[in-house]
């Protein structure tokens, strides 16, 4: 097993807390899901949002989901002119048996227009 980096991003319709959980959670259970990751394989994960997200922490999805004993953190995404707006970024770390050009990132919604190049 070695220690990879697994990214995700996903985007949000409006900014409520139900929407944050709701597109935090398929986002992070995609991300375990494709890429064969338990529970006890994951050593961290950073979660960035836009500006124009302030409803709900993404983390506290991830607790939901059963992760709150992974160290989780979340921080506000570059304002950067022309970003893609109510967007939630994923970095996990993880323990894997995979090849890094064998890991699936996982991008969603209207975020998949940001990795485009990546398969599904």
């Amino acid at each position: 097993m070695k220690l990879l980096a697994l990214r995700g991003a996903t985007s949000c319709d409006v900014d409520t807390a139900d929407e944050i959980d709701a597109r935090t959670k398929e986002l992070v259970s995609e991300m375990l899901a494709r890429n064969g990751i338990e529970h006890d394989d994951i050593v961290s994960i950073l979660f960035t949002a836009t500006d124009d997200l302030h409803a709900q922490f993404p983390a506290t999805a991830a607790r939901a989901i059963g992760l709150g004993d992974v160290p989780l953190i979340c921080a506000q995404e570059l304002d950067v002119e022309g970003g893609m707006p109510r967007t939630i970024r994923v970095l996990m770390h993880c323990y894997t048996e995979r090849a890094r050009t064998e890991l699936r990132h996982v991008y969603l919604g209207a975020a998949k227009t940001l990795r485009d190049d990546l398969p599904e």
